[in-house]
């Protein structure tokens, strides 16, 4: 147990919410700086973080929460919201419910609830919660009540087997009524008397019937044996202990079992009877009667069966509950890196942006300058280092602007064999196993290939340079159940798998594959992010992707894709010899001041004419002025009242519409739908070079 102190008195704070309690910024709230608490707030947080039950505080007027470890485990996805947040606004769905406790326990009092059902949003949907309550006041330095320390105690789980347990007991009661009317109503099936020392047994005309024997010779008397010889075989043994112990010691029988009908069904029965004991304790006579059971046996049968499966059923309710949490915890974890991941994305491509314009620049203006020319080349490929660095943390985040298409996946393979045999070296071998009719696929082919071209890469490193890897297609149609798990919606996909036979991973590990930064290879042999790249990008495609592994037997990672369809794209393109440079005018519209100006300078080295917007406010101003403007080149996002897709529809609504050219480091969701461009939204990412710009800006211009 780590144990936290500083200089405001907090000694012995300990546990994760210690730590998040002391670096949460309390001065904007009513308690003020930690340094400033007193004392009496001081001890009641100690005793909060000490204890093992869930404890919540509600300090003041304004219920402001502090809680304990056990407590962030009941609040689910709501932690670590609540911290420092106002009660009623941390569950704005029982607000005045906790008013009430709030004022009610300032003003001296306590109050208790037990069995309390609360609708709560932990995990952003309804849910009944069943809870055990204590609130009580928190007294402060001058012994008046100025917080609410409340104890929440989770009893959903005990609730709902009770539940259980009453269903269960009210359709054993009912079985119980109808076997009491079954036998008010005529369930009795004989009377029968056992002469023990004759071995002989006689019958009434009832009892001749249900063991299927002559009247006449039941009533006259017949061996024992004719009546047991129908019992069925496996409560024989059974029987005739019971029978036996009942002979020895005499005194009442009751025995439940099976017996033979004409048709080979059985029939369950009691037999209820006594033996009586002579004065040397032999056995004389052995009366009884016999019960028509089965029905009730049969709901007995029903009923245990039905309780084993309930049993079953909240088994494995639990099990996949936790197993829900565990994916919802990890998928929050990847969602919070993954947006944090995007948005250093984003500023690094302003940097190299900077950076490579500035090097373009001076390669040109030093063509003659050998030293010159190659700095520059050496810094020009750490840029593109970098760049390719941001493009792979883009992919994780799922931010980078894709150009999906319908493609038949045998046709991304084949153009891709050559390419993977040479990235592989010829000591690795290729297998692909492919349905003769794959279904197509809606995908970006580059980010589908490089995908593929990373997931053999790390299987080729596994095997250790050796080995075969198998890339595998198939048409799968998965149901409800298959989807659990995996945020895809039931329907028809497209499963492509890549499996090796290396070294595989360990159970922690596999846990964390996915995650950026995160490798096992040496340093200086790997980033960590390949897998991150084919999460996102998978992901970002509406798909599901899942590895498995195991140490010694390799790795087999499937991507699940849904399936198009629309028919797969031609994939032969045109060549189109675009002119570089050209006379027109192009407004340029960024905010970092650095990347304007040598955007600018490369604009006009081609010939163009050049207008500059520092924001979206000054370009539309210089639009609306009766500027002529040919071309808007403008960054995506931009500070100030005027967004970049405004400039481009008052752009588009011209007459003639003026084209417009968006570039970013990404598109944070503002020119694109879940990050795909739409056909007439052109996007030239950041950082690019001058041969990207001339290309984009006059394929643009030329429509």
């Amino acid at each position: 147990m780590q144990f936290l102190s500083d200089s405001h008195g907090c000694q012995g704070w300990s546990g994760e919410m210690a730590a998040r309690i002391l670096a949460f910024d309390w001065s904007k709230t009513d308690l003020g700086p930690i340094a400033e608490w007193t004392p009496s707030l001081r001890s009641a947080v100690q005793f909060l973080l000490a204890s093992p039950v869930p404890l919540v505080m509600l300090w003041g007027r304004a219920g402001y929460m502090i809680y304990n470890d056990a407590y962030s485990v009941f609040a689910g996805g709501r932690h670590p919201y609540l911290l420092g947040t106002q009660v009623e606004l941390g569950w704005p769905e029982v607000a005045d419910f906790n008013r009430n406790i709030v004022d009610t326990c300032l003003a001296g009092g306590t109050l208790t609830y037990r069995d309390k059902s609360l609708e709560l949003l932990r995990h952003g949907v309804p849910e009944e919660v069943w809870l055990d309550l204590y609130y009580s006041p928190v007294p402060g330095d001058d012994g008046e009540p100025a917080g609410v320390m409340a104890v929440v105690v989770e009893i959903t789980d005990r609730i709902n087997a009770e539940r259980l347990r009453h269903d269960a007991e009210d359709a054993y009661r009912g079985t119980n009524e109808r076997l009491q009317l079954a036998l008010n109503t005529g369930a009795l099936l004989g009377c029968y008397v056992w002469d023990v020392g004759a071995n002989e047994v006689t019958g009434d005309e009832r009892f001749a019937r249900t063991f299927s024997l002559p009247v006449e010779r039941c009533q006259q008397g017949l061996p024992i044996e004719a009546a047991t010889v129908i019992i069925h075989p496996d409560d024989v043994e059974r029987v005739t202990a019971a029978i036996q112990y009942t002979v020895e010691n005499g005194g009442p029988y009751n025995a439940e079992y099976r017996i033979r009908r004409p048709d080979g069904s059985y029939l369950w029965i009691l037999a209820s009877g006594r033996c009586e004991l002579d004065e040397q304790g032999r056995a004389l006579r052995f009366p009884g009667v016999l019960i028509d059971i089965h029905e009730r046996k049969i709901a007995e049968e029903a009923l245990l069966q039905l309780t084993r499966n309930l049993e079953q059923r909240v088994s494995e309710e639990v099990q996949a509950r936790s197993a829900t949490e565990e994916r919802l915890r990890q998928s929050q974890k990847l969602e919070a890196i993954g947006g944090l991941t995007g948005g250093v994305a984003h500023d690094f491509n302003n940097v190299l942006q900077v950076i490579s314009g500035n090097l373009q620049l001076l390669a040109r203006k030093e063509r003659d300058n050998p030293n010159v020319q190659r700095h520059v080349n050496a810094a020009l490929g750490a840029v593109e280092r970098g760049a390719k660095l941001s493009a792979q943390l883009l992919a994780f985040a799922r931010r980078q602007p894709l150009s999906p298409a319908a493609y038949n996946p045998r046709r991304i393979y084949e153009g891709l064999g050559e390419l993977l045999q040479r990235a592989l070296g010829e000591t690795i071998q290729m297998e692909v196993q492919l349905p003769s009719a794959p279904w197509c696929i809606h995908v970006d082919r580059n980010q589908l290939e490089n995908a593929l071209l990373n997931l053999a890469i790390n299987a080729r490193d596994a095997m250790q340079g050796e080995g075969t890897i198998v890339f595998n297609g198939e048409n799968v149609i998965l149901n409800a159940p298959q989807c659990v798990g995996k945020d895809i919606a039931p329907g028809d996909y497209v499963r492509l798998g890549v499996s090796d036979s290396g070294a595989g991973m360990s159970t922690e590990i596999l846990q964390r594959a996915f995650e950026p930064f995160f490798t096992t290879k040496p340093n200086g042999q790997g980033t960590g992010l390949g897998l991150s790249m084919v999460f996102g990008f998978v992901k970002q495609s509406g798909g599901h992707i899942e590895m498995s592994s195991e140490e010694g037997r390799g790795t087999t990672v499937l991507m699940y894709f849904p399936r198009s369809q629309e028919l797969a794209q031609d994939e032969e393109g045109e060549s189109v010899d675009l002119q570089v440079g050209g006379r027109e005018s192009i407004l340029v519209v960024e905010d970092d001041e650095a990347v304007r100006s040598t955007t600018v300078e490369l604009l006009q080295q081609l010939g163009y004419a050049v207008l500059v917007a520092g924001n979206g406010d000054a370009a539309l101003e210089i639009l609306q002025s009766g500027a002529q403007v040919d071309l808007v080149f403008t960054d995506v996002v931009m500070p100030g009242q005027v967004k970049s897709i405004d400039l481009a529809i008052w752009a588009r609504q011209q007459k003639p519409p003026i084209p417009v050219l968006f570039t970013s480091g990404h598109t944070r969701d503002i020119i694109s739908r879940d990050n795909e461009l739409d056909a007439d939204t052109h996007l030239l990412s950041k950082p690019y070079s001058p041969d990207a710009l001339t290309a984009m800006v006059r394929m643009v211009l030329n429509g």
